[in-house]
């Protein structure tokens, strides 16, 4: 199980870098429903990020690696592609990041979420970290690599779990502030949102990258051995 943790530890903390959730999650704390809206956002974002990662798992089923201890040609061609498409998503954010005092360009759902309820809160979490292009394909990565090792499904699914567990402490730092700080965190938390919305575009572009080059790194590695 050692081998399966250790290849998601990374892929857990690019996914912890989100920044949309966590400015989702201190304006969800802003409203009169944040002691219910909050929790039931990070709930969905939890559940969005386990059921692409056991999909992919089961989907992903015998891409254990050969006799001689090589992942199959398709595992390898799968992390190649992953990474290109991460290098796209990075230059993309990266061309798109705000200049100057260029104002940023925000999702509309996030003027409306003193009309959210607690269902669709979660809903909103799982659409987040389910069908946001750099997090998915981050998560399809993560699960691919528990897949990819020589370990029992009950080793992998622990793996996974500790994945989604460290893919959510970004989402869930806001609303322990609030429940351990109370109306003290209040500055912090604007602080945090503040900082960002201004820096999204380069922390998603960062990542991206940095997670772009370890899988195109792997690939190339095992394609040429």
């Amino acid at each position: 199980m050692g081998e399966a943790i250790g290849q998601i530890l990374s892929y857990g903390v690019a996914v912890a870098l989100s920044p949309f959730p966590v400015i989702g999650m201190v304006l969800m704390l802003a409203t009169p429903r944040a002691r219910s809206n909050g929790p039931a956002l990070l709930l969905g974002w939890v559940a969005g990020l386990a059921l692409v990662g056991t999909v992919v798992l089961l989907v992903s089923g015998g891409a254990g690696p050969s006799e001689q201890g090589q992942p199959a040609v398709w595992v390898s061609a799968l992390d190649l592609a992953l990474g290109v498409l991460l290098l796209w998503v990075a230059v993309t954010h990266w061309r798109d990041r705000p200049r100057g005092d260029e104002e940023v360009a925000l999702p509309k759902w996030m003027r409306t979420v003193d009309s959210f309820t607690p269902a669709r809160a979660g809903a909103l979490g799982a659409v987040l970290s389910a069908l946001n292009p750099k997090n998915l394909l981050l998560v399809i990565a993560a699960a691919a690599a528990i897949a990819r090792t020589d370990t029992s499904a009950g080793a992998q699914a622990a793996a996974l779990a500790v994945f989604v567990v460290i893919g959510a402490l970004g989402t869930a730092a806001p609303l322990v502030l609030f429940f351990t700080l109370r109306e003290r965190s209040q500055h912090v938390l604007d602080g945090l949102k503040l900082w960002m919305e201004r820096n999204n575009a380069a922390i998603t572009a960062v990542v991206c990258l940095l997670m772009a080059a370890k899988l195109i790194g792997d690939a190339v590695t095992d394609l040429s051995s």
